[in-house]
C-alpha cells in the first residue's frame, strides 16, 4: 500500500459516491492523505490501512432503535466493545440495534463494511445522528473510508468537525462509553 497526497489522478474505474468525498474535502480546503487496498470489513482488516494512514482504528457502526424510527451512526475507538445498552441509556433511546444493509444504503449510500462519516453527504433530510465517543475527538486525526471499503483517507480531525460536518448540515453529540468487556 502507498499513501498518496489528494484525490486519485484518474476516476476511471472510481465509484461516483467516492469521487463526491474527494470533491467535497477539496471544496473545503482540507489537506488529505489516501491509500487504497483491498476491501476491508472488519477492524482486524483495517490494521494494516490505518499503519498506512498512521491513525488510531475507528470503528463506524450504524444503529437503528427498535422502531426504525431513528438511526445513528456511532463512531469509536477501535479497541472498544459497543454496549449497546449502555449507549442506550447515554443518548437516551429505546433499545438499540444494527441497521440494515438497506437502510445504510438508503441513509447514508455506504454498502455493510463501508460505514463512514462521509456518508452524512448523502443524508440532507437528517435523518441520521451522529455519535461521536469523546476519545476519537481526542485524537489529531481521523481516518475514515470516503464511501467505498477500497480506500481509506486521512485528515485533521477539527477539519471533520468544523469544516466537514458543517457543509453536510450535520451536528455531533458527543458520548463517552467505558472500555471494553461484554455486552450486558
Amino acid at each position: 500500500m502507498i499513501l498518496y497526497e489528494g484525490r486519485p489522478e484518474v476516476s476511471s474505474g472510481r465509484q461516483e459516491k467516492e469521487m463526491k468525498v474527494y470533491d467535497l474535502l477539496d471544496s473545503l480546503g482540507i489537506t488529505y492523505q489516501r491509500t487504497d487496498h483491498k476491501a476491508v470489513a472488519t477492524i482486524e482488516d483495517c490494521l494494516e490501512v490505518d499503519r498506512i494512514l498512521e491513525v488510531r482504528i475507528c470503528k463506524n457502526l450504524f444503529l437503528c432503535n427498535r422502531q426504525k424510527t431513528a438511526y445513528y451512526l456511532l463512531l469509536i475507538p477501535g479497541d472498544k466493545t459497543l454496549k449497546t445498552k449502555e449507549l442506550s441509556k447515554r443518548i437516551p433511546t429505546s433499545r438499540l440495534s444494527f441497521a440494515s444493509g438497506e437502510d445504510m444504503e438508503r441513509y447514508l449510500n455506504v454498502s455493510p463494511g463501508s460505514a463512514t462519516v462521509m456518508g452524512l453527504l448523502f443524508d440532507p433530510d437528517h435523518k441520521v445522528q451522529l455519535l461521536i465517543d469523546e476519545e476519537v475527538l481526542k485524537e489529531e486525526y481521523f481516518g475514515c473510508h470516503p464511501c467505498v471499503n477500497t480506500s481509506s483517507i486521512r485528515f485533521r480531525t477539527e477539519d471533520m468537525l468544523q469544516k466537514v460536518l458543517k457543509a453536510v448540515d450535520h451536528d455531533y453529540i458527543t458520548v463517552s462509553l467505558s472500555d471494553g468487556g461484554e455486552e450486558k
